[in-house]
């Protein structure tokens, strides 16, 4: 259980942002994200200062503006609707290139892509810097419910297995004729979900079985370890991001 994991979105590197406490880290996205959701649309300005700190962070992590750019693409099936708002939104009207479009509705684009776009990258920058297991090492300091952190821990523990017995399971169906590229043969995929599925059960219980004969009382034992808890010092340090952004988002909500 406490082998090391990382992720497809961690990119292994020497800077500052990877050696501070993951606790802090996780805080600080949490803190920068509610602050760009409180800034009202109209402050173009804010946004534009709340994307300088993102591009000021990755270059500080050392994660280029491509990976970032190209991971971010993820959120595009999510805003697609805001393309719609300029054409479906009521009140005023303007006339662009041809377009009839609403201004309402041209806020509203602009409202979830800029916010989306900015909590992705946040959302991003933690997870490149960030390994799986620190993530919920983290959470577990920041006193997050213990069945959530479990919960993740054993699926962080048990996915590659899971994944691995799904392989040898579609290898041993290939290997007897069955080939999942026609439809008629729907039913044997969908048996051999349901096989996996008793598998990863029956698992489940054997490992709980023998947690609980070892002494398992419903709390993991505390066998993390990883980097030290976060000091004030790194706090502080922390902090510069999201209260800058605070900062702007008020300053945002004075003048708006």
């Amino acid at each position: 259980m406490g082998a090391g994991h990382a992720h497809v979105l961690y990119r292994d590197r020497m800077s500052p942002v990877h050696r501070l406490p993951p606790e802090v880290k996780i805080m600080a996205m949490v803190v920068f994200t509610i602050a760009v959701v409180a800034t009202p649309r109209e402050a173009f300005w804010a946004f534009g200062g709340y994307a300088l700190l993102i591009l000021l962070v990755a270059a500080l992590a050392r994660i280029g503006p491509g990976w970032l750019a190209t991971r971010a693409l993820i959120e595009l099936p999510f805003v697609v609707f805001a393309f719609a708002l300029p054409f479906l939104g009521r009140g005023e009207r303007v006339h662009w290139l041809g377009l009839d479009l609403s201004v309402d509705g041209l806020y509203g684009c602009w409202n979830i892509l800029a916010k989306g776009t900015l909590g992705v990258l946040a959302s991003l920058l933690l997870a490149a810097t960030t390994t799986m297991r620190d993530l919920l090492l983290g959470l577990d300091r920041l006193r997050c419910p213990q069945i959530v952190t479990q919960i993740a821990t054993f699926m962080l523990r048990y996915l590659d297995v899971l994944v691995g017995e799904a392989r040898r399971m579609r290898i041993a169906r290939i290997s007897r004729g069955d080939d999942p590229r026609f439809l008629w043969q729907l039913r044997g995929f969908a048996a051999g979900v349901g096989a996996l599925f008793l598998r990863a059960f029956e698992r489940g219980e054997r490992v709980y079985l023998a947690m609980v004969a070892r002494g398992y009382q419903g709390r993991m034992p505390d066998a993390w370890g990883g980097s030290g808890a976060a000091t004030a010092r790194h706090w502080l340090v922390a902090a510069t991001v999201p209260l800058t952004a605070t900062g702007m988002a008020a300053a945002a909500v004075v003048l708006g």
